[in-house]
């Protein structure tokens, strides 16, 4: 199992499901961007901050691979790390993992950037910070 930086706890609500009674791939999307806000949360980096600021953090690519459903119910996790892949561009590695088999429901790339008040792209100085420490890679064990 790889290693995050953070995890977030889930639980399948009803809603969520489509007419084949699994979760609609659509929100697994909600599901990983939930835990991207509160990992950066918990790094001190502040959404509406940066957003008050005239920086808007935009994901700009998402690689999704599904390798099993969740149902109505089940409880899950989200683990995510962050990585630097240019000087204007980082990625959250994010995957699901249904509990408590620990089965591997979701691997996926979501590459974001931030965009200036001009929409050109500019690494916050708090991101780059970050990366530039090392925060955000394999810091807590996925278990």
């Amino acid at each position: 199992m790889k290693k995050y930086t953070a995890r977030l706890e889930f639980q399948v609500r009803d809603y969520e499901c489509d007419m084949q009674g699994v979760v609609n791939n659509a929100i697994y999307q909600h599901y990983l961007e939930h835990a991207r806000h509160e990992f950066l949360k918990t790094l001190g980096i502040d959404f509406a901050e940066l957003t008050r600021r005239g920086i808007n953090l935009v994901v700009v690519r998402a690689e999704l691979d599904y390798k099993a459903s969740l149902t109505s119910g089940d409880r899950f996790w989200v683990g995510t790390r962050l990585e630097r892949i240019s000087p204007v561009r980082f990625a959250f590695m994010q995957d699901i993992y249904r509990e408590p088999d620990l089965k591997l429901v979701l691997s996926g790339k979501v590459i974001g950037t931030a965009l200036n008040e001009r929409g050109r792209p500019k690494m916050p100085e708090e991101i780059a910070r970050l990366l530039a420490a090392g925060e955000g890679l394999e810091k807590v064990g996925g278990n």
